[in-house]
This record gives structure tokens, sequence and C-alpha cells, in this order.
């Protein structure tokens, strides 16, 4: 079983900066990409970002400049640093985890709980 735990989310006035964080736990043999989505009332969930084993990130295109993805192997952790934010930044942030539990073994997909991020004066 692996937990995957956001936090960070917040309220922010426009211009702002918040930075998430995202952690699993439990029975990883290894981290293959781990990213962040988001999804807004009455969206569909949409990608951010992600970052690979090997260190590949992609962005989305509405947060290229503003936002940064990184990632801590040795804690299993993902961060997400957002500058500059938007009131459109206004969404549920979900983390998206890419898991392998044994050597060998198949990848499985965890999904965090998601956190709130509102962009509001």
């Amino acid at each position: 079983q692996v937990r995957v735990v956001e936090s960070g989310g917040d309220l922010v006035q426009p211009g702002g900066s918040l930075r998430l964080s995202c952690a699993a736990s439990g029975s990883i043999f290894s981290i293959n990409t781990m990213g962040w989505y988001r999804q807004a009332p009455g969206n569909q969930r949409e990608l951010v970002a992600h970052i690979r084993s090997g260190g590949t990130i992609d962005y989305a295109d509405f947060v290229k400049g503003r936002f940064t993805i990184s990632r801590d192997n040795a804690k299993n952790t993902v961060y997400l640093q957002m500058n500059s934010l938007k009131p459109e930044d206004t969404a549920v942030y979900y983390c998206l985890v890419l898991v392998v539990t044994t050597e060998a073994g198949p990848t499985y997909q965890y999904w965090g709980q998601g956190t709130q991020v509102t962009v509001s004066s």
C-alpha cells in the first residue's frame, strides 16, 4: 500500500506565491514520474507539471515561467513552487505518483487527496 499526501494549499492574493508539497510513503521500490494536476469547479482535471525519475520536466503552457516543479528522491517528495499566482489558478491541486512496488514489477499510479489553492483579493 502506498500513501500520497499533499500539503501547502492556502488562500493567497493575486501575485502571491505558494509552495505545495507531496510525499509518498509505504511499499515503494522506486518512483518513476511525479506530477501535479489541478481541477477547478466545472472543469476537467488538467496537467500542471510532471518530473520523471531522470529529471525531465514538462509544464503546461499556462504555468511556464511561473511555476517550478522539483523532487527530492531521498524523501519521495515532489514540490510545486507557484509564483505570480492568478485568480484562474484557483483549483484543487492533486499529486500523482507512479510507483513500482517490487523489483521488476509493474507501475501503479497513486493520487493524493488534493489541496485547495485559492487566489483572490
